[in-house]
């Protein structure tokens, strides 16, 4: 069985996941106890996590212990970078062949935990299997967008929620696109 890439995500209204600077400061202050559960819950329900250099490079600005213990997480990159924990992997690598490691390491919940980039690339493979987004009532006008690429894809809603902040959970299934072989048209021969 192929494990599940779960693209859990905070967005502003505008779609925008980061200001243009990467910072997140405008949703960290707004969540309630609600949402603290609520991700607390999707977090024990995971056990591993995927995540682009930006997003990394962005947590180890902000300091402090890593905010995502006990559970490994491969961050592909190019750069040497210092690890923040011992669960942590660097590693140059496609995000299918992180997947197909993770897999054949034994997990099967993975958590993409961003950036932008990595996320339309993930997307783009067709490797995304949900997408949950807390939809932040903030406009931001600018910054990051939710997807740095993609192709278009159809969602399937599988669950919903508001919490208390007015922060608005939407919870989505990809439908994998049926792989059809493209038929080339045989060249047509005029016969004079």
């Amino acid at each position: 069985m192929n494990p599940s890439l779960i693209y859990h995500v905070t967005s502003s209204l505008d779609g925008y996941i980061a200001r243009p600077d990467g910072r997140i400061d405008w949703f960290d202050s707004l969540r309630q106890a609600d949402e603290e559960y609520a991700f607390q819950y999707f977090y024990s329900g995971i056990n591993a996590l995927l995540m682009g250099r930006g997003t990394y490079e962005a947590l180890l600005k902000r300091g402090g212990p890593w905010p995502y213990p006990s559970k490994p997480c491969v961050v592909l990159t190019r750069l040497a970078l210092p690890r923040a924990a011992d669960e942590i992997q660097l590693t140059h690598c496609t995000p299918a062949q992180a997947m197909a490691a993770l897999n054949e390491a034994g997990f099967q919940r993975i958590w993409l935990v961003g950036g932008s980039l990595l996320a339309g690339n993930c997307y783009t493979a067709g490797l995304i299997d949900e997408v949950v987004i807390n939809l932040v009532p903030h406009l931001l006008g600018a910054g990051i967008p939710l997807l740095a690429t993609g192709m278009e894809r159809s969602l399937t809603l599988s669950d919903q929620r508001r919490f208390n902040s007015g922060t608005l959970q939407v919870h989505y299934r990809v439908q994998k696109q049926a792989n059809v072989p493209t038929q080339i048209p045989a060249p047509r021969i005029n016969v004079a």
